[in-house]
């Protein structure tokens, strides 16, 4: 047989305040306290999901395409991921819960008189079907040195409202012949990043 407690608020032996709800709020501990999870122990409040994958090789020179090969998480010894993480296959990641995700592409490039080089992050919410809503564009810059590298960065909010459905990539445009976007599989020369925030909106 279970049994409910009813209780507006839970005190230490001192009458501090252990838990308290009032009107809706809920206040763990009282000002000046530290709250800690146990370990082991399930954290659903603030970030729950944070993942890294890098390029691990070069992509081939002048290639308008979506990244799909040469993708790893990043596994260098101090590296560690949040939560379940998510999943990649042939470019596609998929997340893996709902959620408002920061998702951050830090792409090298190398251009070789090529002008302008383009990384674009899109989204799907067809399951991969269709990829239509470009959300972020990352532009190298016009540039005429030979063999010119930077390393760029750009980032957008994806409002993950059904995680079955919602898939997202990252293509490469307007590379010239001698372009590429560098990868390496020790080195986070370019990466992409999935940090949630929290729930869907």
């Amino acid at each position: 047989m279970s049994s409910i407690l009813k209780v507006d608020e839970i005190q230490d032996t001192s009458g501090n305040n252990i838990i308290n709800e009032n009107a809706g709020t809920i206040t763990i501990g009282k000002s000046g306290d530290t709250v800690n999870l146990a370990s082991g122990a399930t954290n659903n409040l603030g970030i729950t999901e944070a993942d890294m994958f890098r390029l691990t090789a070069n992509t081939s020179g002048g290639t308008n395409a979506v990244i799909s090969a040469n993708l790893e998480r990043v596994d260098d010894p101090t590296f560690s991921k949040i939560g379940t993480g998510m999943t990649e296959s042939s470019g596609q990641f998929a997340f893996p819960s709902t959620g408002l995700y920061h998702v951050i592409a830090n792409p090298m490039i190398l251009t070789n008189n090529d002008g302008n080089s383009y990384i674009r992050i899109e989204l799907s919410t067809d399951s991969g079907s269709t990829f239509t809503d470009t959300l972020a564009f990352i532009n190298h810059g016009i540039w005429t040195a030979t063999d010119a590298v930077a390393s760029v960065y750009q980032s957008s909010f994806v409002n993950v409202t059904n995680a079955s459905t919602f898939r997202i990539h990252f293509k490469t445009s307007s590379m010239g012949a001698g372009s590429y976007i560098v990868g390496d599989t020790d080195a986070n020369y370019t990466t992409f990043k999935f940090i949630r925030l929290g729930d869907s909106q």
